[in-house]
């Protein structure tokens, strides 16, 4: 089996976002509240991940499929669910698209592009398995 490989998974998505003071922390937290509202990815906490609460960690491993959107390059979302044991997840760099820390407005626009390349970010990954 591969890392990637989410075989024996529930069908259900979730989503992890860097909630970070800035800009694009609240863009990507932003995002993730739209990918679950659009029923594309449950939202769930990282923080409870690092706090490694049981429910939390049960859920995420029983995930099909996990996304995790950061805002900068710090990845602070990232290393909190590697640090949790988690691998094999679709992840979305909002610097990657465009958006600087300090410099990037939280606007619906910007919102919906973070969310979009989420969406795109999980449907690649089921493509891939």
């Amino acid at each position: 089996m591969s890392e990637s490989c989410n075989c024996g998974r529930l069908e259900f998505n979730l989503c992890f976002a860097c909630s970070g003071a800035s800009d694009v922390g609240a863009i990507a937290d932003q995002a993730a509240r739209q990918l679950n509202r659009d029923k594309t990815a449950f939202m769930s906490c990282a923080a409870a991940v690092a706090a490694n609460v049981p429910k939390i960690m049960e859920k995420t491993q029983a995930a099909s499929q996990i996304l995790v959107l950061d805002g900068c390059d710090h990845d602070c979302s990232r290393t909190i669910l590697e640090k949790g044991g988690f691998t094999g997840f679709a992840h979305v760099r909002l610097q990657d698209l465009g958006m600087q820390k300090g410099k990037t407005p939280v606007t619906e626009e910007n919102i919906t592009k973070a969310a979009s390349a989420g969406a795109e970010a999980l449907a690649k990954q089921a493509a891939c398995e």
